[in-house]
């Protein structure tokens, strides 16, 4: 859909011309397509019409078309097919593709794109075959359960979309070839101890030698080990399990 779609500028992780995100250039132009992240048509039903590829995400996406006339982009769930109908509403069933507040979601059920706080549009939970699970339900709050087994406090009023987010083979799923990751914008990155040691601080040596340092480092001198989560961030309270250690934890 024309009117859907814009061209996507080209930034390759430069701010004023100065590189601010390493690693980023040369990708093939694209559209951008709009989401319906929010899914604020409220009460009015929508038809699949198409299942599309969006270069922009790991994720397909779904052409919906509504009663009213317009049509949308929407993340398509796992097992949403074209013809079938959808809806946003807090009396919606629980089937896949219908959006609703969390506070109307049975417990048990598999949910994706999540808001963080009501009106804000969907935020987590978005990539392809994540899925998050509704826990249980407090007086003021809705417990969830992330896919990275995180279990948080959100507002009874936030919406998320019921079912799992579609294409779950993007996780095993390979490149093939350096020029793929070129034509997304993925440059080369070379390892640090082979850099001289004013390029980055595991650089220099003799030979094939070790970071040499108390603690491995980014490239611009700040620790790269540990706990790096702000201590005093906005959702830190509303996380009731923290999500699971990785190897280096």
């Amino acid at each position: 859909m024309k009117n859907l779609k814009k061209i996507l500028a080209k930034r390759s992780g430069r701010s004023k011309g100065s590189v601010t995100v390493r690693h980023q250039g040369g990708r093939a132009k694209r559209f951008l397509r709009e989401i319906e992240f929010d899914r604020n048509k409220i009460d009015i039903w929508g038809k699949v019409e198409a299942i599309e590829y969006d270069p922009n995400r790991n994720a397909d996406i779904a052409l919906i078309l509504y009663e009213d006339g317009e049509r949308r982009y929407i993340l398509a769930p796992n097992g949403l097919a074209v013809g079938e109908k959808i809806v946003s509403s807090p009396s919606a069933p629980i089937e896949v593709g219908n959006s609703l507040p969390l506070d109307k979601i049975p417990i048990g059920t598999t949910i994706h794109n999540i808001e963080i706080k009501p009106g804000m549009g969907g935020q987590l939970v978005k990539s392809a075959g994540s899925a998050a699970t509704l826990q249980g339900k407090e007086e003021n709050w809705v417990l969830v359960k992330l896919p990275s087994g995180e279990v948080r406090r959100f507002e009874p009023k936030s919406w998320a979309t019921i079912g799992q987010v579609g294409r779950i083979e993007a996780k095993i799923e390979r490149l093939g070839k350096a020029g793929r990751k070129r034509w997304v914008g993925i440059r080369p990155r070379v390892r640090g101890v082979v850099m001289h040691p004013h390029a980055h601080p595991h650089g220099g040596g003799e030979g094939r030698s070790s970071v040499g340092l108390k603690y491995p480092k980014t490239v611009y001198g700040r620790r790269a080990v540990g706990k790096t989560r702000k201590k005093n961030k906005y959702s830190r309270n509303l996380i009731i399990e923290g999500r699971k250690k990785g190897p280096h934890s």
